[in-house]
């Protein structure tokens, strides 16, 4: 089986030693995507529903340059510096999946890169995996 990269300028490149994105067996696999503004490496500082629409703008881009979308998603991981953000993450997050259900888990963790305070992964249907 043949796994191809994805990189896009649209999206912040990673912080580390990962691919933003691999294509195979008909899947795309998202790194999770924090609020980092693609064209000047900086962490979103705004309020947290800033934060969430931005991380998951950045999902948007990176799954558009693998050849998917936000509707070919299936599985979404969203890690929350705190639940107490989950009601308005929610409230951002169904504008952007509003005709598509994905499976999704959602968890706290006690921090994310750069002090971000939300990351966002997916998984996603691809035609040319």
């Amino acid at each position: 089986m043949e796994k191809k990269w994805v990189t896009t300028r649209e999206a912040p490149l990673p912080v580390g030693p990962y691919a933003q994105a691999v294509k195979a067996g008909g899947f795309l696999f998202v790194s999770g995507q924090i609020p980092v503004d693609a064209r000047t490496g900086q962490l979103s500082t705004g309020p947290f529903v800033e934060q969430a629409g931005k991380a998951l703008d950045n999902l948007a881009a990176v799954l558009k340059a693998g050849g998917a979308g936000l509707d070919s998603v299936v599985k979404v991981t969203v890690y929350l510096s705190d639940m107490a953000n989950f009601n308005e993450f929610n409230m951002v997050y169904i504008t952007y999946f509003e005709n598509s259900r994905p499976a999704r888990s959602c968890v706290a963790v006690r921090e994310l890169p750069k002090g971000a305070l939300v990351e966002i992964e997916a998984v996603a249907l691809c035609e040319d995996g």
